[in-house]
């Protein structure tokens, strides 16, 4: 039973490893803002790419057939998750705040369970959404420091109209993935999707440069953060969040994301002196309920499966 009980927590290990590290994502990305936007998703999945190749070309190779066939998904795939995602994001926060862009993210769980029951026939139980509804009022308490009646004074602007791109990407991914990535070898599906993100987004970096000037990218800082970028959120969290949403469904897997938030705060105090108030305390508190929730229903479900199958 102790096997089972690790094979049932899996998934759930690998979305907390997802969310730490799109947590260092937000803070590097933070720390790296001055460089424009599509600059910066261009070097990051350029340095992942790099980073792929020696892994995914013989398998991507391998699979040309598959990768053909179903080529439309695919290609949704690759620019809602890969290209554009961290893009709209980066864009976002050119315009607003890091405090906006973390309330709209949190909106991405709610959106990605209403598309999952819509397309996906998803369908969770009454506990299960309350615990959706439980975490992102964390989320949203854990931003707004438990100020949260005022959402609605907040100056919303063009980058939170660009983070709506966001959230529908994000959505869009998941869903994707849970019908089509088993079909894909891991790693040579991230390599053909960097690889073609790449290809998209070099045009529009030059005209960038054109617009704003060759900004200087040699500083041990630019440099650092583009490998963390590179090879973290861009391939190692990818593959877990990959490997997650085929075990788990995507509304299940998507309310790990509203960790991000606690976990961002944790990380900001530990890294950068940042201090944590009660109410974001009392904010995350709320989050790991809301999730245990959300998890619990289908944790049960499993148990009983297995237990089934062992008495059979």
């Amino acid at each position: 039973m102790g096997f089972i009980g690790g094979e049932m927590m899996y998934p759930y290990i690998l979305m907390i490893i997802v969310v730490i590290i799109y947590a260092g994502n937000i803070l590097v990305g933070k720390a790296i803002n001055e460089l424009p936007p599509f600059t910066i998703a261009f070097f990051r999945l350029l340095i992942a790419f790099i980073v792929l190749f020696p892994l995914g070309y013989r398998s991507a190779r391998k699979s040309r057939s598959i990768f053909l066939e179903y080529k439309k998904p695919f290609l949704v795939m690759t620019l809602t998750g890969i290209t554009f995602f961290n893009t709209f994001i980066y864009s976002s926060l050119q315009f607003t705040t890091a405090s906006n862009v973390s309330v709209l993210e949190a909106i991405i769980p709610v959106v990605t369970v209403v598309l999952s029951a819509w397309m996906l026939k998803e369908r969770l139980q009454g506990v299960q959404w309350t615990g959706v509804l439980l975490s992102f009022i964390g989320a949203i308490w854990v931003v707004l420091d438990g100020a949260i009646f005022q959402l609605a004074s907040i100056d919303w602007n063009i980058g939170d109209a660009i983070m709506i791109g966001a959230i529908g990407s994000w959505a869009i991914y998941s869903i994707y993935v849970k019908q089509y990535m088993h079909l894909f070898p891991s790693y040579g599906a991230l390599l053909v999707m960097t690889g073609i993100s790449v290809v998209i987004l070099l045009p529009i970096v030059m005209f960038e440069w054109i617009i704003q000037g060759v900004p200087s990218l040699g500083t041990l800082n630019y440099v650092l953060g583009f490998l963390y970028l590179g090879i973290f959120p861009s391939f190692i969290a990818l593959v877990f969040y990959n490997r997650a949403i085929d075990l788990l469904s995507a509304s299940e897997a998507s309310v790990f994301l509203n960790f991000l938030p606690v976990v961002t705060m944790a990380g900001a105090f530990l890294w950068l002196g940042e201090s944590i108030t009660v109410m974001q305390g009392l904010g995350a508190l709320v989050v790991i309920t809301g999730v245990i929730l959300t998890t619990q229903a289908k944790g049960k479900r499993q148990s009983v499966e297995v237990q089934s199958k062992e008495i059979g």
